[in-house]
């Protein structure tokens, strides 16, 4: 596999090393040993798996401590464009944003320590989108940032995306108050 370092460099983009031939494809999404000596030294205690519409997008979530989580992100069908914000206060990247496209194609994976806002908006329909978390979700510990926040301005590429009552009333960027 080969790792990527991104603008933030704690964020990560992995390139698995896939092997193609006329029946299809295999290749290893995940190795305990390899990712801990590239650097991602973390157990995963979750799977989750959300399928959505082309123009859904999810985001910008996040836990607060102890639950916080780190996730490694991958596209099983279809393709999103991934996008993380770093919140950590002490950070020189605090309020930077990085983004990724993840494809079924292209097999990457995005690597997202805790500390980060994470969203997601779906590119094409019958989007699966899968990711490994290195905590339980905590339904009292989630936050959220407003997706098209002026002072982040994340360039989504859309103008009005499908999304929940929640993420429509997220607080701004400049209300949040970040716990990390």
């Amino acid at each position: 596999m080969e790792i990527i370092k991104t603008e933030i460099p704690d964020v990560l983009i992995i390139k698995p090393v896939v092997f193609r031939d006329e029946r299809g494809y295999f290749f290893e999404s995940f190795h305990s040993e390899r990712y801990r000596d590239s650097g991602i030294d973390f157990v995963f205690v979750q799977d989750n798996e959300s399928k959505s519409q082309k123009g859904v997008l999810r985001g910008l979530h996040l836990q607060k401590p102890p639950f916080a989580q780190g996730k490694l992100i991958r596209v099983v069908k279809g393709a999103v464009l991934d996008v993380v914000v770093d919140v950590r206060r002490n950070s020189p990247y605090y309020g930077k944003w990085v983004s990724t496209i993840l494809t079924e194609e292209n097999k990457w994976m995005f690597w997202v320590p805790p500390g980060f806002a994470h969203g997601f908006l779906t590119l094409e329909n019958d989007t699966v989108f899968f990711y490994k978390c290195t905590a339980f979700y905590n339904k009292g510990s989630e936050m959220a940032i407003r997706w098209n926040d002026p002072q982040l301005a994340i360039n989504w590429g859309i103008e009005d995306p499908i999304l929940s009552e929640k993420d429509k009333n997220s607080p701004f960027f400049s209300e949040f108050i970040s716990p990390f």
